[in-house]
């Protein structure tokens, strides 16, 4: 379901250009064979161009407005009325009454408007607009129309001697003068366009059959007019339906082809991961995030496809996943992007070039500093590959174009920061990274530092297990640091009862002593449950979490088991009161985290330590684990499980190894010093 939801995002989001076929830049060599004009197109002026003269055209448009005789009847019923009603009105002498009667009528027959109106076309060339009277429409000079605040004054300044101005200024006349021409804005935007349209959007044709350009030549500003105008009028004519839908069908195959072969990889060389739901969902949704991106990109022409920095697919696919599925995931991605980008060839060339290098830098992600310099590796292949392409098409750099340097440079940003997008990983899809296990696997962390407090011997303990365990990871191929940091963690639930185990108890201290067996036991099986509650209160990763549950698996703490049947030959034993809550080791790294643990403990038990003697407590431990099947679920093989018997005999017996007994000093009855300095010798 995730893949299908995927191919038709993308196929829906595909840019649809049409079916014109090359891909050309100003000043590029053309890199395809002779092309003639395949059928008779004009020549479009350049877009720049265009604007200009359509600007220019404007600059003599008049713009329509409409008188609204509502208003003017209105004011003036509102003025009669009032004459009666409103006693500023009403005290006035009768030849105040009629004149400011007749000057309503005057100013409105001039017309009003806004003043916002009035200074835009004050402001233009023509200092004129058009009144729509009907279906005719008669220019006039803005000059000749009143404002509100204007119509007011010409009704004050133009008073008769025989009338005081400033009695028409308290009878508040500005109430009857309102706006009645009005912006027409259908109208206008009608008449703009017609009026656009009188400039020509093209200059001259170009006949079917006419030579255009020839393979090597230079793409010059007049000759990339005409394969733009070319382009348009193909794209044109691409737009019917039926030819449109073949085009979707075909786009909807290429795309289902590439996801159905990434598909195929993860169910035949993948499974684990293809079982895996979330690993599904983070590798399609990284790789449907940057073809997203790459088709809006073409689709609006944002920026170049160059800024994109694809590498990040395979930095994170390569931190979480592995370097194969990495690759994969890329080429997908730089395959199904070449598609909808201009040059596909340079640009996959220079995509796969740097997926690789990718790789190649960044077989661990466990610092800072490899990202930092994997980050300016991806930089240096983009310049390299960049140039040798030049090099190799033009066969001189005098074509290099630098802005790609600066392309490139701001993809090399984006990936430094791509830091950021590990952590978000993690926290969304529960990942865990070779930087995070190295943070985690400080013993200064706050809850190691508190392990090695409460309970040192364990603290101890789990150093010496996490020894064993990376060195027979490292031997097996498994993943180390994983193992590391699952070990120091793994008995953090004894810092609830410390003393109640023997690696912390001091000689003659024993707080089983008067317990019941099977109390003792559930001590000793809860430091399991007790340290998942402590991990997950601390917010440890459930990858640690799962080195904290396995480690005992589903056995039994035999010593109160056994003691319990001993000391109740006659009573049948409930095993659930003596058995570890589980699961069983389930990954290679798990597996061997609990055969280090094991032997680890009991080694510290041996009378002696010999070769034989190790050897005999490594295969009698884990050989019992293996028929008792604690491994059954678990990705390991026979093999396996020699080799990591043979690499804790190595690293016990190194542990263990004896050590030199230094001589005693010999005093004599005369002299109290050696005569010779240099006669003391040992080892250190």
């Amino acid at each position: 379901m995730v893949f299908i939801l995927a191919i038709l995002l993308i196929t829906y989001i595909f840019p649809r250009q049409g079916s014109f076929k090359y891909s050309f830049n100003e000043g590029r060599p053309w890199q395809y064979g002779l092309l003639t004009a395949p059928f008779d197109f004009p020549v479009y002026k350049p877009a720049d161009q265009l604007k200009a003269e359509q600007d220019s055209i404007l600059e003599f448009y008049e713009p329509y407005f409409e008188v609204n005789e509502t208003v003017y009847k209105n004011a003036l019923a509102d003025f009669d009325a009032d004459v009666n009603l409103n006693a500023k009105l009403a005290e006035l002498p009768p030849t105040y009454k009629i004149y400011i009667r007749n000057k309503l009528n005057e100013i409105y027959d001039t017309g009003i408007m806004q003043s916002e109106d009035y200074d835009r076309i004050d402001a233009s060339k023509t200092q004129a607009l058009r009144i729509k009277k009907g279906n005719v429409a008669e220019s006039r000079k803005i000059d000749s129309f009143f404002t509100i605040r204007s119509a007011y004054q010409e009704v004050l300044n133009d008073v008769p001697e025989n009338i005081d101005a400033s009695l028409l200024q308290a009878a508040d006349i500005n109430e009857y003068i309102r706006e009645n021409i009005t912006y027409d804005e259908d109208t206008s935007e009608k008449a703009q366009h017609e009026f656009i349209q009188q400039v020509d959007i093209s200059r001259g044709m170009v006949q079917q059959g006419q030579r255009i350009i020839d393979e090597g030549e230079i793409v010059d500003a007049r000759t990339y007019n005409i394969l733009s105008s070319l382009k348009h009028v193909t794209e044109e004519r691409s737009g019917g339906t039926t030819r449109n839908n073949w085009m979707v069908l075909g786009q909807l195959l290429l795309i289902l082809l590439m996801f159905g072969s990434f598909y195929m990889y993860l169910l035949f060389f993948r499974p684990t991961e293809y079982r895996n739901r979330k690993h599904v969902i983070f590798m399609v949704l990284l790789t449907v995030i940057f073809l997203v991106l790459t088709a809006i990109t073409v689709r609006y022409d944002l920026f170049s496809v160059y800024i994109i920095p694809y590498a990040i697919v395979t930095i994170l696919i390569r931190t979480f996943i592995d370097s194969r599925t990495a690759l994969f995931a890329s080429l997908i991605t730089i395959m199904l992007s070449s598609l909808m980008v201009p040059f596909p060839f340079e640009f996959v060339v220079i995509q796969i070039s740097v997926a690789m290098v990718s790789i190649f830098m960044l077989k661990e992600l466990s610092e800072r500093s490899q990202l930092i310099r994997s980050s300016f590796f991806i930089l240096l292949t983009y310049i390299l590959v960049y140039i040798g392409l030049v090099m190799y098409q033009e066969g001189n750099m005098k074509e290099t174009s630098w802005i790609m340097l600066i392309y490139f440079l701001i993809n090399f940003i984006f990936i430094m920061f791509s830091y950021s997008l590990v952590y978000l990983v993690e926290q969304s899809f529960g990942f865990i990274s070779g930087v995070s296990l190295v943070e985690l696997s400080n013993i200064n962390k706050p809850l190691l530092k508190e392990l090695s407090e409460k309970a040192p011997g364990t603290f101890q303990h789990s150093l010496q297990v996490s020894n064993l365990g990376m060195a027979a990871a490292a031997k097996l191929g498994a993943n180390a640091s994983l193992i590391r940091t699952g070990a120091l963690y793994h008995d953090i639930g004894k810092m609830v009862n410390p003393a109640f185990f023997t690696e912390n108890q001091t000689p003659g201290m024993n707080p089983h002593a008067g317990l019941p067996f099977e109390e003792s036991a559930r001590i000793i099986i809860n430091h399991v449950k007790d340290g998942v509650k402590i991990a997950q209160k601390q917010n440890i990763p459930q990858q640690i979490i799962d080195f904290i549950e396995t480690h005992h698996g589903t056995s039994m703490p035999k010593y109160f088991y056994i003691s319990w049947k001993n000391a109740n030959p006659d009573k049948e034993v409930n095993e659930a009161d003596f058995r570890y809550p589980g699961p069983n080791p389930f990954t290679k790294e798990t597996a061997i985290m609990m055969m280090a643990d094991a032997v680890e403990a009991s080694s510290r038990s041996l009378p002696e330590y010999s070769e034989q003697s190790l050897r005999n407590l490594v295969d009698k431990i884990i050989d019992s684990q293996v028929s008792e099947g604690y491994f059954k679920l678990a990705p390991i093989t026979f093999r396996d499980i020699q080799t990591v018997k043979d690499v804790f005999v190595d690293k016990l017996k190194t542990v263990y190894h004896s050590r030199i007994a230094y001589p005693e000093l010999i005093q004599q009855e005369k002299q109290t010093t050696p005569q010779n300095s240099d006669a003391y010798t040992g080892y250190s």
